[in-house]
């Protein structure tokens, strides 16, 4: 703390000579400047402040900075390993997404492939499932056209022969007399052409 002139001589008087302020004996003859305005102590003060200052700066420079220096360089040296790292890694996740791409591709193309496979072979089997029901429908209708055709043919056998039975019934019952079943059968027969 500075303590101006005029400050100490208002506090002076307070103290006399001899006595001790706080425990400690202030001389009286004490009235001079704070010693490091004082100039008659410059010298030794700028001395000691170039031996000062040279020894921090020879800490400095002896200690401190190769320090800091190697800090520095380790930490280059762990960014450029942190990046090559990165960037291997990064190729590496590109190839992996490339093969990724590729096997993505490679499994839509077979599943394509395998559902056209699985479509064909529907369409064949229901093709060939239907030219089997045709023919068996072909068949049965083969089948019931010949049976429609027998009957057809005993029926018109059993036609003539109906037609005869009522021709010579209705013949008896209108004129009243038997009649003769060969002019029946050859006018029925002549009819039924």
């Amino acid at each position: 703390m500075f303590v101006t002139s005029a400050f100490a001589q208002e506090t002076a008087p307070a103290a006399a000579e001899g006595e001790t302020h706080a425990g400690t004996a202030v001389p009286a003859e004490e009235h001079g400047t704070f010693p490091p305005f004082n100039a008659e102590t410059f010298p030794s003060q700028i001395l000691w402040l170039v031996i000062t200052f040279g020894l921090f700066y020879l800490f400095l420079k002896r200690v401190v900075m190769p320090r800091v220096g190697g800090i520095i360089d380790v930490r280059n040296d762990r960014i450029s390993q942190d990046l090559d790292h990165a960037a291997r890694l990064k190729g590496e996740a590109d190839a992996a997404v490339a093969a990724y791409e590729q096997e993505l591709a490679e499994a839509k193309a077979n599943a394509n492939k395998i559902g056209q496979q699985a479509s064909d072979a529907a369409k064949s089997e229901a093709e060939s499932t239907r030219k089997k029901l045709e023919a068996e429908l072909e068949k049965k209708l083969g089948e019931a056209e010949a049976s429609i055709a027998s009957i057809k043919a005993k029926a018109m056998k059993e036609v003539g022969t109906i037609a005869e039975d009522t021709t010579s019934a209705i013949v008896e019952a209108l004129v009243g007399g038997k009649t003769d079943k060969a002019e029946i059968s050859a006018a029925v027969k002549s009819a039924t052409r």
